[in-house]
């Protein structure tokens, strides 16, 4: 059996990963885009680590996403879960 990993915007349902239902209003956000993170948290791109990206923010309907605004991060239900489900990186 193998194990699925939600990225953010899975999870966030944001529309604002490639090709996405909000790319042409809001954007492609950096934490789909930036393919220097892969796999990073068993994530597609920065999917799984989208806090450790500079401030983009995402208001539309009922979604509200501040990638990279950590002070808002920690309380995001997708950070809570991404910190329970897998082992942080330590830098030694």
């Amino acid at each position: 059996m193998k194990t699925a990993y939600l990225n953010c915007w899975e999870f966030k349902k944001c529309g604002r990963e490639p090709n996405g239902k909000n790319v042409a209003e809001l954007g492609v956000c950096p934490a789909a885009s930036d393919e220097n993170v892969d796999g990073i948290h068993n994530g597609k791109n920065g999917g799984r680590c989208c806090w450790v990206f500079k401030a983009s923010e995402a208001r539309k309907e009922g979604i509200v996403c501040y990638t990279g605004e950590f002070i808002v991060c920690h309380t995001c239900d997708f950070y809570k879960m991404v910190r329970e489900t897998s082992k942080l990186l330590v830098v030694i």
